[in-house]
């Protein structure tokens, strides 16, 4: 599936389009739709019931979207948060400088600074997209964050958080003294972060408005130690820095690649999510690591969960597994005034921070590209059924008193605990298709045997498989159990928690 046609599948169905379309849209902004919306949800929950409840000491919290100024001075995102801006010196048009070489094809180390890349941009003749000058200003460091005044008299600066995972590192003092001052800790954040883009592009992949599902766990390094005997000989697809793709055990992780332990375990609980709940195919999935100027300077471990999406051409970044040492708190306490160091055990600890980051925004684009399968016969999303925005569809197979009061009679037993989309337009076969396009795993239909008692399949009802079409006749008392049943995600049966 190409971009272009997983974007027009999204917005024919109801997924995404661009924000404000009606005027046009507006660049790296985008609304879910009806569908979207609940497709969603349907990952968040997912996510959360994997990475957060099953750990009694892995809580949910909200922060705050604006932040006054001072806490991202001291982050050091005010002066660090930036990305490298180029302008054409006729058309005044500007790009971000590293989308704008790679588009032609030039190569550049990630992280290059403005030298390098004023010297890529002569050496390969670029022109100008829009207007093909080769008349390109000088390149300098851009801050991508979105800036606020608040106030009447807008006398006090502050921005859009340009990450999640600030209002986890400003709220964990709090939250330690209110759960039992005990490590690890960890706290989770779903909500949105803004960056202002030079470039937005490739539909959900790189957006002004986006929302992110961060678990910041706090440890003590020197005393945390999952059980790793959970994961051990588990294989995971990695790219160490500088190396070739290998496939490599956890224990060689640990043992020859001097990956911390903990680190490896969350590696795996990473790997196991998309491959044994969310179903990744094999080899669509990998850990990038990264080093030298690539890796974010306060990281001591920096990989990135990659999978290969075919409408973006590649393994492209879906979230990171970032080991952060003690730099956030050490700033924060720095610039609060307030020592953010713990007591434990009668010893005075700072906590370090093992960082787990998903692009939701990707990882639904990801989930579309990666899952909608079309051939001659018909298109179908085969997402994991509990992934799925409605559970069942349900039909009535023709204009009938008897038949439209059965289908309410079994739309009001469903609706009270599973998500039932009511479809009563077009012919059978076409909202078998509309179902099977946005992922529905189960159409249940309403025929005339089913509201005649005299038939011996009075009180029953047709239930189809999206994926393989099969049919089976399923009584009206016994459909909630077997939906729910096939539709329920439990996430210690993909993995054992402790």
């Amino acid at each position: 599936m190409n971009i272009d046609d997983l974007t027009a599948l999204a917005k024919q169905r109801g997924f995404f389009w661009p924000a404000a379309e009606i005027y046009g849209g507006a660049s790296g902004l985008y609304d879910y739709g009806n569908i979207g919306a609940l497709f969603k949800r349907r990952w968040e929950i997912v996510w959360l019931s994997y990475f957060v409840d099953t750990n009694p000491d892995y809580h949910l919290i909200d922060g705050a979207n604006m932040l006054p100024e001072s806490p991202l001075i001291h982050s050091g995102h005010a002066s660090r948060f930036n990305d490298v801006l180029v302008g054409c010196g006729k058309c005044k048009t500007y790009y971000r400088a590293d989308v704008l070489l790679a588009d032609a094809g030039a190569k550049i180390s990630e992280g290059a600074g403005s030298e390098e890349i004023d010297k890529a941009i002569r050496d390969n003749k670029l022109k100008c997209p829009k207007c093909k000058s080769i008349q390109f200003m000088p390149s300098k460091a851009f801050n991508m964050m979105l800036d606020l005044h608040l106030g009447p008299d807008k006398g006090e600066s502050g921005y859009l958080r340009p990450e999640t995972a600030q209002s986890a590192y400003l709220n964990f003092f709090r939250e330690f003294n209110i759960l039992r001052k005990q490590l690890p800790l960890g706290l989770a954040v779903i909500g949105r972060a803004y960056r202002n883009e030079i470039s937005p592009r490739q539909g959900l992949y790189r957006m002004r408005e986006l929302i992110q599902a961060e678990l910041q766990i706090f440890f003590d390094p020197a005393t945390w130690k999952p059980d790793i005997s959970k994961v051990r000989g588990r294989k995971l697809n990695v790219v160490l820095y500088k190396k070739e793709p290998a496939v490599i055990t956890v224990e060689d992780l640990i043992t020859k690649h001097n990956i911390p332990e903990f680190y490896a375990y969350h590696m795996a609980l990473i790997d196991a999510f998309y491959k044994d709940a969310i179903k990744v195919p094999e080899g669509k999935l990998h850990f990038l690591e990264k080093g030298g100027d690539e890796k974010a300077f306060y990281n001591k471990v920096h990989m990135d969960i990659e999978v290969d999406v075919e409408s973006w051409g590649g393994f492209k970044e879906v979230g990171g597994l970032h080991y952060r040492g003690d730099y956030d708190l050490t700033q924060h306490s720095k610039g609060s005034k307030q020592d953010l160091a713990v007591l434990i055990d009668g010893k005075k600890v700072m906590p370090n921070v093992l960082e787990l980051s998903f692009g939701v925004d990707r990882n639904l684009w990801m989930l579309i590209d990666v899952f909608f399968k079309k051939d001659e016969a018909r298109s179908v999303l085969k997402i994991p059924p509990f992934m799925a925005p409605y559970h069942a569809g349900l039909f009535a197979l023709q204009k009938d008193e008897g038949i439209d009061k059965m289908v309410e009679n079994v739309h009001n037993k469903l609706r009270k605990s599973l998500k039932v989309f009511l479809d009563d337009s077009g012919s059978i076969g076409k909202r078998y298709a509309r179902m099977d396009e946005i992922g529905t795993p189960f159409c249940i239909t309403v025929d005339f045997d089913s509201a005649n008692k005299q038939s011996k399949e009075y009180n029953t009802v047709t239930v189809r498989s999206r994926d393989d079409k099969s049919q089976v006749r399923v009584k009206v008392d016994e459909l909630e159990h077997f939906i729910k049943e096939k539709v329920a995600f439990d996430p210690y049966k993909v993995f054992e928690f402790h």
